[in-house]
């Protein structure tokens, strides 16, 4: 200021000096004087460090629920949780997956070591709960899911069989009594299972019918196996769907279309990319009918003449003959898929496939109100006699091995984990499938107009061959995705930007991750290091060391300026 108050600097010459700053110089710069700290402040230059600092491309626009850029630049810096806060090491083996409650209160882990543990997830996270299911036959446990009313929780895991064979389990314990309500086969076990209402849940069974064509049974379970009355049925057939080429039906979870109408802010911002995944919608509202068996059976006679007269040219080898009759035979035996009813109904999503083992598909079949309870015509009664399976409703093909979803909280988003496989790669051999990529894709999934929506997230890694290659949980959040790797480390990325913001370091693969339903600035990681880490934004860090009587927390320039990443 001269003598007279007056600026000596115009304001525009020192936007166009802090134009030249970093954000946490900026913001120590606005502390020198009124002007300054009214530039400091100035929309267009957070704009300009937002774009330069998050290198976001310039088409991007603003989030829609930002109200400032200096505070849409806050909130992605402050508001991540990538801070560790505690380490938990009562697993003795590789932890395998994570699960909150609805309520945020709980979480429950799966390990290696064959126990599912229960945490109170206060201030500090402390175990309730450890269930040992080794006494069950049980190898592992791989995957848990709490009921809507947080009363129930699902449990899945590999059984040991006779001979040393595997199979899936899923059992319900009870939270309240911690006490083991019900235990229900589950074939083949990365089915997993869920929840399909409170007292309800979903697992699988596999029945083989050549070398490499199968069908997959989906039940509905009764979470209460002690029915005393013999009229009231604890289990009751859902679907079953042909599998071809020694594909299955794996990884079922539950969409509530219901959801859809809540806002979500998701956008598809920037030119649109070109959709690396085919979603083909197998419904129809026109009056053609579905093959009649009759036609069915002919066209199967028809190909077995020819092959018996030599008139099929190059001669079939066998997996390709057994999968062409397998293809003849369901035309005729396969009920259409059922006219949408409803914006209210739900979902059935499960990765599946059609050329190969590795699953490459993402099958989608709409549930419909009378399929929701256990009461009601079994085993299939409702179809009729030729109608052998079920078909899908939507299939997307995602050109690569699926090897992780997620919804987001509305369930109107499908988030999908991939290894792709090679531009142009053919199928030739079900049983050797193509080589997968070491980037792992993250596909984004409208399920209201099916339809990829963003391009694909990358930033994590996987190193395992397609025969070795397992589930990388992930997880979604209003504003953000997570997802763990096999390079030691969490990934977190902002779902408008689709920018990576935050690294998170473990000693061994990552396999699970979730936010927490109750404040997503809280994140659980779990690893093959045997320990789970809880993580917790900058922001909320800083108001829990604060200390009491609470003064104003630190200015984020000061905590910016310090923990600059």
């Amino acid at each position: 200021m001269d003598e007279g108050g007056a600026p000596l600097l115009p304001d525009s010459l020192v936007y166009h000096i802090f134009l030249n700053l970093g954000p946490a110089d900026v913001l120590a710069a606005g502390l020198v004087c009124r002007q300054w700290q009214a530039v400091s402040r100035d929309e267009f230059l957070w704009r300009e460090q937002f774009y330069r600092y998050y290198q976001v491309a310039r088409d991007v626009p603003r989030h829609p629920a930002a109200t400032s850029w200096y505070e849409e630049f806050r909130r992605l810096y402050d508001t991540v949780p990538c801070v560790e806060v505690q380490t938990l090491k009562e697993h003795t083996d590789q932890v395998l997956h994570l699960s909150f409650s609805h309520s945020g209160c709980q979480f429950a882990s799966c390990s290696k070591d064959c126990t599912v543990k229960i945490w109170s997830n206060d201030l500090v996270v402390s175990l309730l709960h450890s269930a040992d299911m080794r006494p069950y036959n049980w190898s592992y446990t791989q995957f848990s899911q709490f009921n809507m009313d947080d009363s129930l929780l699902l449990v899945s895991g590999v059984f040991l069989g006779p001979h040393n064979s595997s199979s899936g389990e899923i059992t319900v314990i009870s939270l309240d009594t911690f006490a083991l309500l019900s235990r229900v086969r589950n074939k083949p076990y990365d089915v997993f299972g869920c929840w399909l209402t409170e007292t309800s849940l979903i697992s699988g069974n596999l029945h083989r019918i050549g070398e490499i064509t199968s069908c997959s049974v989906l039940w509905l379970n009764n979470a209460f196996q002690d029915v005393e009355s013999e009229n009231v049925n604890v289990v009751k057939r859902l679907f079953k769907i042909q599998n071809l080429n020694a594909s299955t039906i794996r990884t079922v979870m539950v969409a509530d279309c219901s959801r859809f109408d809540s806002p979500d802010l998701l956008l598809d911002a920037g030119s649109p990319a070109a959709p690396s995944c085919q979603v083909f919608d197998l419904g129809s509202n026109s009056e053609d009918e579905a093959p009649a068996p009759g036609r069915a059976k002919e066209g199967l006679r028809r190909f077995l003449d020819d092959i018996l007269d030599g008139r099929v040219r190059p001669p079939l080898s066998d997996n390709v003959l057994e999968t062409r009759v397998a293809e003849l035979l369901a035309q005729g035996h396969t009920r259409p898929p059922e006219p949408v009813a409803s914006d209210r109904n739900k979902y059935l999503i499960f990765t599946t496939g059609c050329l190969t083992y590795s699953p490459h598909q993402i099958g989608i079949k709409q549930i419909l109100p009378h399929q929701m309870t256990t009461a009601g015509p079994v085993l299939g009664e409702e179809r009729g006699a030729d109608e052998f399976f079920d078909s899908l409703d939507h299939v997307i093909d995602v050109h690569g091995h699926i090897i992780g979803m997620g919804l987001s909280p509305d369930h109107r988003y499908l988030y999908v984990n991939s290894r792709s496989w090679p531009s142009g790669a053919v199928v030739a051999d079900p049983m050797q499938p193509p080589p997968i990529a070491e980037e792992i894709d993250l596909h984004v999934f409208d399920l209201k107009t099916m339809q990829e929506v963003k391009r694909a997230l990358r930033a994590h890694r996987a190193y395992t061959p397609n025969d070795e290659c397992f589930f990388i949980f992930l997880d979604v959040s209003r504003d953000f995705v997570a997802s763990g790797a096999e390079d030691r480390h969490g990934y977190i990325w902002d779902r408008h930007y689709n920018i990576c913001l935050a690294k998170l370091r473990h000693e061994d693969v990552v396999n699970s991750v979730a936010f927490s339903p109750r404040e997503q600035e809280l994140l659980l990681t779990a690893s093959d290091d045997a320990t789970i880490k809880a993580w917790r934004s900058p922001r909320t860090v800083r108001a829990l060391q604060a200390p009491r009587p609470r003064p104003r927390p630190r200015p984020f320039f000061s905590w910016f300026a310090s923990q600059r990443r």
